[in-house]
């Protein structure tokens, strides 16, 4: 099976011919004739040698995340929410060994519902906050929940993310950026959130000097960066910093309480997951080709934190990874300006990143393997939810729905589970009854099986996205009985 990381260099050698690709159609995975219904099918998934696939669960509405309790029982998120306005009511539901679905949790607010993790008996829920403002909510053995911290800035593009269990007893969390690089613009009217929220835009975790850039939209409103709509800057206005903060990655204790800042200037730092030595990896959404800011060819970004270490800067919205988003021409959209520095100062030079992914392969949610029974251990393994074209920019070909897993001390990617056939793409597209977006992946208790949770069926177009309720499901992998020796990855 060929590298992701082959399909992406593959990708963007066909992009980089910028008058064909000026005129060329985009052809995103989502660009299809919706299905009347969905089969999953485990045979239309590929796996690496020594792997089998299993549907566990189907007729999901928009499921986010999955955790295990004490007793390897499975609970999955239905988010109750989807980019294109379609608000549902959220569920927390249990799956048991036969196969049925109970609810435990469910409450007419807050989504959409991100992601969960499980601790000493008790679930903990990243509410995203789209109407309401972000919330971290631990949900008990009985159903009661408590909220631990609420009123996270999340109410623009991006949402609370998270959470994830460190061995310290922290919750860590994200609140991903209001915006797509900084400026609050039309593409945030079609969003939906400007009209409900006109005063809101993005908050620096620490005070930042502005550039004075500002940016005209079509209806003659002029807009500076970190400003509400309408308002512009000027060079040298300093914005006050503040935790909670957008486009941060944030922890508090397990009871609750003020939050601390781990790490900064991340777009949508979107999967969160704690390994055993300590260290955080994070997968981070990239800048879309949209908005009065677009830019061109970021690739997604997955870092290694360590949250030990004082909190960092992590380079937006003037980096893509550790390069600024001025180097040659490389980030100008094809007709498009140049994107300039919204910063006058960067609070530190950006760490260098384990490794970027497919342009607009949407890395979601990861997780770690900690066991060499199912093998890789120490190997972060992410979801590729898929590109989202054309309302984040063009792609000529279908980018993510797959598993990947990544070598950590090299950042080298690889696929691990991937759609059979002779072209990329979700099953709605390609035909059979593959993935169609994974969303999130998670090991069980033992650490012997992984579970990739399938956000479902979601269709794009000019007018963006339209998604199918009950198409969402959970799939199985585990090692084979007859699989060669443990596969083993050095940390």
């Amino acid at each position: 099976m060929h590298r992701s990381s082959l399909l992406w260099a593959a990708l963007l050698a066909l992009v980089m011919c910028g008058g064909c690709f000026e005129v060329s159609p985009s052809h995103g995975g989502g660009q299809t004739n919706t299905p009347a219904s969905r089969k999953p099918d485990p045979s239309d998934v590929a796996l690496l040698p020594g792997y089998r696939i299993d549907v566990v669960a189907t007729g999901l509405t928009y499921p986010t995340g999955v955790a295990f309790d004490d007793q390897n029982r499975a609970y999955v998120l239905e988010g109750g929410y989807c980019y294109g306005e379609d608000f549902r009511v959220p569920r927390l539901l249990r799956i048991d060994a036969d196969g049925r679905m109970t609810s435990v949790y469910s409450v007419n607010e807050g989504v959409p519902w991100t992601g969960i993790d499980y601790a000493d008996g008790a679930l903990y829920i990243a509410e995203g906050g789209e109407l309401t403002g972000g919330r971290i909510v631990r949900v008990d053995a009985d159903g009661s929940a408590t909220t631990l911290i609420t009123s996270l800035p999340s109410r623009g593009d991006h949402h609370t993310n998270g959470p994830t269990i460190g061995a310290d007893g922290s919750i860590y969390f994200a609140v991903g950026a209001a915006t797509n690089s900084g400026v609050v613009g039309e593409d945030n009217a079609k969003f939906g959130w400007l009209k409900r929220a006109p005063d809101f835009h993005d908050i620096p975790a620490k005070d930042i000097k502005l550039a004075g850039e500002n940016f005209k939209t079509g209806d003659g409103k002029t807009t500076g960066a970190y400003l509400p709509y309408g308002q512009s800057s000027q060079p040298g206005q300093v914005i006050r910093g503040q935790v909670p903060c957008t486009g941060g990655v944030m922890r508090i204790r397990r009871d609750g309480g003020q939050p601390q800042l781990v790490a900064w200037g991340l777009r949508n730092p979107f999967g969160l997951r704690v390994a055993t030595d300590g260290s955080l990896f994070v997968t981070e959404n990239s800048y879309d080709e949209r908005g009065s800011r677009p830019v061109w060819g970021c690739g997604d970004v997955v870092w290694r934190i360590d949250p030990k270490q004082p909190a960092l800067w992590y380079g937006w919205p003037d980096f893509h990874g550790d390069e600024p988003l001025t180097w040659s021409d490389h980030y100008q959209p094809p007709g498009k300006p140049a994107p300039k520095f919204l910063l006058a100062q960067h609070p530190n030079p950006p760490p260098k990143p384990l490794a970027k992914l497919g342009v607009h392969s949407c890395a979601a949610g990861l997780d770690v393997s900690r066991s060499e029974a199912f093998g890789f251990a120490g190997a972060p393994f992410i979801a590729l939810f898929g590109d989202m074209a054309p309302s984040v920019g063009k792609v000529l070909e279908p980018v993510g729905y797959r598993i990947v897993w990544i070598e950590p001390q090299t950042g080298v990617i690889h696929d691990f589970a991937v759609n059979r056939g002779k072209h990329n793409g979700p099953a709605s597209r390609i035909g059979g009854g593959g993935f169609e977006r994974p969303i999130a992946v998670r090991f069980d208790r033992s650490g012997e099986a992984m579970y990739v949770v399938d956000f479902g069926i979601l269709r794009m177009d000019k007018d963006g996205p339209h998604p199918m309720p009950q198409t969402g499901c959970v799939w199985r992998i585990t090692r084979a009985a007859a699989a060669a020796a443990t596969a083993e990855v050095k940390q």
